[in-house]
Formats: C-alpha cells, sequence, structure tokens
C-alpha cells in the first residue's frame, strides 16, 4: 500500500507542476496580448487561440487536481449532515459516478475523439497545431479523474467495511 501512496503522491506532484506550467504560459500570452493590442496597436494573430487551447488544458487537468486533492467541487453540507454510514454510503455512489464517466466518456470516448480528429487532420486557423493534439486533455484528464475517483470509491468502500468514518483520499 506504501508503493501506492507513493506512486500517487509522484503523480499528483506530476500534475500539479503540469498545471502550474500552464497556467503561467496562460498568463505569458495574455499579457503578450495586452501588450501587442494596446502598446503596440498591432495586436497578435494567434494569441487569443493560443489562450483558448490552454484555458481547455488547465480547467480539465485542474479538475483532475481539486478531485485528487478532495476539493471538487460538491454540495457536501447536505452530506456532512448524514449518519457516518450513510455520508459514505453517498461518497461511494458519488465516486462510482465520477469513475464511470471518466472513464467511460472521457477516458475511451477521448482517446477516440483525439484519434478521429488527428486521422481527419484538424489544424487550428491561426497556430497551425493539429487539433488532436489540443484534444489529448480530454483523455489524459479522464485518465487522471478515472483513478483519483478509483482510489477515492476503494478508500470509501474500506471505510464502510471497517466502520471507519475518517477515510479521505487528500491525507
Amino acid at each position: 500500500m506504501n508503493l501506492v501512496r507513493t506512486i500517487k503522491t509522484v503523480l499528483d506532484r506530476s500534475l500539479e507542476v503540469l498545471v502550474m506550467v500552464v497556467v503561467a504560459v496562460l498568463v505569458l500570452d495574455v499579457l503578450w496580448q495586452v501588450f501587442t493590442r494596446f502598446i503596440l496597436n498591432d495586436p497578435s494573430t494567434w494569441t487569443e487561440e493560443l489562450a483558448v487551447f490552454l484555458l481547455i488544458w488547465v480547467s480539465l487537468l485542474g479538475a483532475a487536481v481539486a478531485l485528487g486533492r478532495g476539493a471538487h467541487l460538491g454540495i457536501d453540507y447536505f452530506v456532512g449532515k448524514l449518519p457516518e454510514r450513510t455520508r459514505l454510503a453517498t461518497e461511494v455512489f458519488v465516486f462510482f459516478c465520477v469513475a464511470a464517466f471518466s472513464l467511460l466518456v472521457m477516458l475511451i470516448g477521448g482517446v477516440d475523439l483525439v484519434r478521429s480528429t488527428l486521422e481527419l487532420g484538424q489544424e487550428s486557423p491561426a497556430l497551425g497545431v493539429r487539433m488532436g493534439y489540443v484534444y489529448l486533455a480530454v483523455p489524459i484528464s479522464g485518465f487522471f479523474l478515472t483513478l483519483y475517483a478509483g482510489i477515492g470509491l476503494v478508500e470509501r468502500i474500506q471505510g464502510l467495511l471497517k466502520g471507519d468514518p475518517s477515510t479521505d483520499m487528500a491525507r
């Protein structure tokens, strides 16, 4: 189990660093767009498209980081009022739904999306980037979401079986 924690920690840190780098590039890109538009009076033609692509990557990978930290968006006020076993059972259901959606739609469907888009040779107009590479954010984040939801699911099931209410994925 210690090896699993070590692997999860390495994946967590790698994903967090990747998101930080993408955010930094996004900030620089937007600053360059503002500079060229308002200072040089000659707006850059590619920065808006790059910002959209980077925002796609940040939002999808950021969702995986949030789930891995246990900080994903949820209405936990009402769930927190439930008895411990009912709360754990609810969390098992939620993590199962997240894992199923992430696996089927984002990972498997995302791989199909990337494959078909690359086969079509679709390119972005301003940057000339093959759109399949932009869409790689979907299956990559789907992989991490499935992984983190699976870990959360296993931890919650173990908590139900042990009667331990202190299961927390972010530990």
